[in-house]
């Protein structure tokens, strides 16, 4: 049942509240963090409150405005929508605490600013979760890329400036090869509207046009999901402080991206076209070498947060493999693997965070006997490690399970193989760092004192790894990512038979 109604709005505008009143709360620093903390907490519960209605089939709806004749500026929730609104959501009240405890700790300059662009990043990540149409979509697109850009750029200094730059070329020169697609799509459908299974068809325009289209968006969108050669401005971009870092890879940015994807596959494309006009192989070919290379590359960085980043990149290509491979496990398990991904990562990037703000040392290499000063903080990052190898009983496990099932569902076991050596090279670039934590003695005694401000970082690494945990053994917990996984991949893959698609 379609019901209209404003709480989808309501999600994306919140955040655009606070970030107004943070830039006016300059001089009460703590004034400012608690417009933050408060609307976090508000987002969440927005989002949360439609989700029994989404589960048992209900949609919600709501146009603002109209954007043309014909193409209103909707929101939407569906399935898919929801898993990557709750997602977002849900981690960005832990990242928002980590946050301030991370800023008052290093006694970061433009808080102020960074707190209205953090607000802003997660006003356009509702949008982009829940946009009804293509051109909803992209007006989101373009708000995440500017209001990102000044988290980038937050050091202020020549190296931030240089990447900041790199970053604005690549992401809006992406976004105009989007908008390029899009335009192209209405001119051939006439509509923009995301439709389960997609709304294309062979009859609307020749296989070439059809095939042109595709690869202009996803390459559009391959870019923020750095799938490489695409992935320049990714390592670049970790000039910027921890929990930006952590923004765009486990909340924002390159999961908007691998979202776009996504949608594109499973709901302007639709998996039956794609399967008939021959084109998705190039896509899966370049996920696989992408998991493969970046996860070679990852093993030689010697700089902590350039090692995660590398991580990342191979990461989010088991998304794109999933997606491209356009079997129902296959799809479900890119889903899931969306989540795991996320509440991963971004607990091991407030790990590396903290390991940081308390030793004042970036390099591995550096890091010997860490693991007895900062005993829980390692803990948690060694559970993260094994969760991105994929061992069981953590959450990376269920989803690689299903791409897993999802490759030999479509008849590519090779993918396997591929997923398999993906997975042995992630815990060769991220255990080595828990060896020189637990099984290396530090031959300086020099340690930053434990302060409250730490501790404030400490709590919310311990939920994202609780969280990871649950997410792991019992994967249909509230909030039940695994059912709507279950239920994107359905509505995608209706004509789905034994034999493949019809």
């Amino acid at each position: 049942m379609t019901i209209v109604d404003a709480r989808p709005f309501l999600a994306v505008g919140v955040t655009l509240v606070a970030a107004i009143l943070i830039s006016f709360s300059r001089r009460w620093p703590n004034v400012r963090e608690s417009w933050s903390a408060i609307a976090s907490v508000i987002k969440f519960g927005i989002i949360l409150s439609m989700l029994p209605g989404v589960l048992a089939g209900d949609v919600y709806t709501y146009t603002l405005c109209q954007l043309t004749d014909t193409v209103g500026f909707t929101l939407r929730t569906d399935p898919a929508g929801m898993i990557f609104a709750v997602l977002a959501s849900m981690l960005w009240v832990p990242m928002n605490f980590y946050s301030i405890g991370y800023m008052r700790c290093n006694q970061e300059r433009e808080q102020t600013g960074y707190f209205a662009a953090f607000a802003l990043c997660m006003s356009a990540v509702m949008g982009i979760a829940m946009a009804e149409n293509l051109l909803t979509f992209f007006v989101f697109y373009e708000l995440l890329t500017l209001a990102s850009y000044p988290l980038v750029l937050h050091k202020r200094n020549q190296d931030a400036l240089s990447a900041s730059r790199k970053y604005l070329i690549y992401t809006l020169i992406s976004g105009q090869l989007f908008l390029v697609g899009i335009v192209a799509v209405y001119c051939i459908a006439g509509t923009m509207s995301f439709t389960p299974g997609g709304f294309l068809n062979s009859g609307m325009a020749p296989r070439w046009v059809l095939q042109a289209i595709f690869v202009l968006m996803i390459l559009a969108g391959s870019v923020k999901a750095a799938v490489m050669p695409l992935h320049g401005w990714l390592p670049a971009a970790m000039i910027a402080p921890t929990p930006v870092s952590a923004l765009l890879h486990a909340v924002a940015v390159v999961k908007t991206g691998v979202f776009s994807v996504l949608r594109i596959i499973g709901f302007v494309f639709g998996p039956q076209l794609l399967a008939e006009i021959n084109i998705i192989d190039f896509v899966s070919w370049a996920a696989a070498g992408t998991m493969l290379v970046s996860s070679l590359i990852a093993i030689r960085q010697d700089h902590l947060k350039r090692r995660l980043a590398f991580s990342t990149i191979g990461q989010l290509s088991y998304i794109v493999l999933g997606a491209s491979l356009l079997s129902p496990l296959a799809i479900k398990g890119a889903y899931l693997h969306l989540v795991a991904h996320a509440v991963m990562k971004i607990t091991l990037f407030m790990c590396a965070g903290l390991i940081i703000a308390r030793t004042h040392r970036n390099n591995i290499s550096e890091l010997y006997g860490i693991g007895k000063k900062l005993p829980v903080t390692m803990a948690c990052f060694t559970i993260a490690s094994l969760g991105i190898a994929g061992v069981p009983f953590i959450v990376g496990f269920v989803s690689k399970w299903n791409l897993a099932l999802g490759a030999l569902q479509a008849g590519k076991p090779i993918y396997v193989l591929v997923w398999v050596a993906s997975a042995i090279l992630a815990a060769a670039y991220l255990l080595p760092v828990c060896q020189m934590a637990y099984f290396r003695s530090d031959p300086e005694e020099k340690f930053r004192k434990y302060g409250a401000h730490s501790n404030a970082m400490l709590i919310p690494i311990c939920i994202t790894t609780v969280i990871a945990i649950l997410l792991g053994t019992v994967p249909d917990i509230f909030p039940h990512f695994y059912e709507l996984s279950d239920m994107a991949a359905k509505t995608i893959c209706a004509g789905w038979t034994a034999g493949g698609w019809q």
